[in-house]
């Protein structure tokens, strides 16, 4: 399993007139996580796109357990508990400074080849960084 823990800050753009942060943007917040977590293997999407790797997002499921606000410090925790094949599966976790679970959710994104627009196999290269993981 492979985890990875990233800190956002809510700014005010991202909060609703209830003082909340706008359920629409916990997805933005996940997006913000993976790319961080690539980063930190050595990895990137724009790499991969240069590779003529695509990842679409297949399917989202978020759960809303508490409400974050404006200036608070989240954590986000992705989780990856499987290797990838073809699909990738992200677990998320959103934490306030308090480290009182507020959100979790999950992304299942696809490797695509670009010119084909066909499903295929993860790279060699992300796939060698998550090994000793699992």
């Amino acid at each position: 399993m492979y985890v990875f823990e990233t800190q956002i800050r809510v700014r005010y753009g991202e909060t609703d007139q209830m003082g909340y942060v706008y359920y629409g943007n916990y997805p933005l917040y996940y997006e913000v996580a993976r790319t961080e977590m690539l980063r930190s293997l050595g990895l990137s999407y724009k790499q991969m796109e240069a590779e003529g790797i695509l990842l679409p997002v297949r399917s989202l499921n978020v759960c809303y357990l508490g409400a974050a606000h404006y200036d608070d410090l989240l954590t986000v925790k992705v989780i990856l508990k499987e290797l990838p094949a073809i699909r990738i599966r992200f677990f998320y976790e959103i934490y306030n400074e308090l480290s009182i679970l507020l959100n979790t959710g999950e992304t299942e994104l696809v490797f695509v080849n670009t010119v084909t627009r066909k499903p295929k196999k993860a790279p060699a290269s992300l796939l060698a960084e998550l090994k000793p993981y699992f």
